[in-house]
């Protein structure tokens, strides 16, 4: 089951992991990366330092430290140059290797912000799509790995956004 929800990926209670939307370094950065390392403690930043980092589109997972959750799995998006340097293929192995990471610890419940979008540039509504299409097509090839996906976004628009596609695309 896929829900879609306002608010703050870090106070979620009812979910084993969550993603991060970091940068290559894994060292905590700005918006949703920051929030993360901020809220999980120091303990968080030693542990990604021992990655030494994670290329666009893998993903990495750490413990969830003073987060509710048992895992963070950190992921690092695209940044956005005009759709034509294959953006949209590593936005979705973000959210594929991130799933797939989430079931290799067994994990049936994840939390997804909206991956790229912040100050990497990536266009709201397209990179929804993406979101919002990876993730059903991965539910579906995968039945019963992954009982339940959130989608966490941080303001009205996005949340907008994803509530329309899921209404057209026939889920929730």
């Amino acid at each position: 089951m896929i829900h879609v929800i306002k608010g703050d990926i870090t106070r979620l209670t009812d979910v084993d992991a969550i993603v991060n939307a970091a940068n290559s370094s894994l060292l905590g950065g700005g918006g949703v990366d920051g929030a993360v390392h901020r809220a999980a403690g120091p303990g968080l930043l030693e542990e990604c330092r021992a990655l030494h980092g994670c290329p666009a589109g893998e993903a990495r997972v750490t413990g969830g430290y003073r987060l509710p959750g048992r895992y963070i799995i950190h992921t690092v998006g695209p940044v956005w140059r005009g759709g034509e340097k294959k953006e949209a293929e590593v936005l979705a192995a973000c959210y594929r290797n991130s799933l797939e990471a989430a079931a290799g610890k067994r994990v049936t419940s994840i939390a997804f912000p909206a991956i790229s979008t912040g100050i990497y540039g990536y266009p709201k509504k397209e990179a929804a799509t993406v979101a919002v299409h990876t993730v059903r097509s991965y539910l579906e090839e995968h039945p019963g790995r992954i009982e339940k996906v959130v989608f966490v976004l941080f303001d009205d628009e996005s949340l907008q956004i994803y509530k329309e596609l899921m209404k057209k695309r026939g889920t929730v």
